[in-house]
């Protein structure tokens, strides 16, 4: 693994994340999500989540981070989660839906790393992990093991 061409990557997202343009906010939170388990990558994909301008980027971005299928992308949702107005946090539950949809044992792993989370020593972690828990809980999905 290359870190330092890693972390120039994740320099060259913030700052794309930072354009005005819709489009390249969406971008970068997708790109960006890769690097969910960076420190750097952190706090740009929690604003991007809960961008101010467009809920077209909190979709996008929540996705990617949710399609991670890991503790790094679960916890980045459920704190940007527990502090959304409704508006971001209906985005939130689509993507999670659009996420977890298809197959019972991704959901299902989903599921366990929420409840890992919904003990995070971060209250926003731990209660937007409650909630990512509740919802996943009422997906009906398409495939179930045989």
């Amino acid at each position: 693994m290359n870190s330092a061409l890693r972390h120039t990557a994740v320099v060259a997202l913030v700052e794309l994340a930072r354009s005005t343009h819709y489009e390249d906010r969406a971008d970068a939170g997708h790109a960006l999500a890769a690097f969910a388990g960076t420190p750097e990558a952190a706090g740009p994909l929690l604003e991007l989540v809960l961008d101010r301008a467009d809920t077209h980027v909190t979709r996008v971005t929540a996705h990617a981070l949710l399609r991670r299928q890991d503790r790094a992308g679960l916890s980045l949702v459920a704190a940007a989660l527990a502090v959304a107005g409704p508006q971001h946090a209906d985005w939130i539950h689509t993507a999670l839906r659009d996420a977890f949809t298809v197959y019972a044992t991704e959901r299902d792993e989903a599921m366990r790393i929420c409840e890992e989370l919904a003990h995070d020593p971060d209250e926003h972690v731990a209660s937007g992990a409650r909630e990512l828990h509740e919802s996943l809980a009422r997906i009906d999905c398409v495939l179930h093991p045989a």
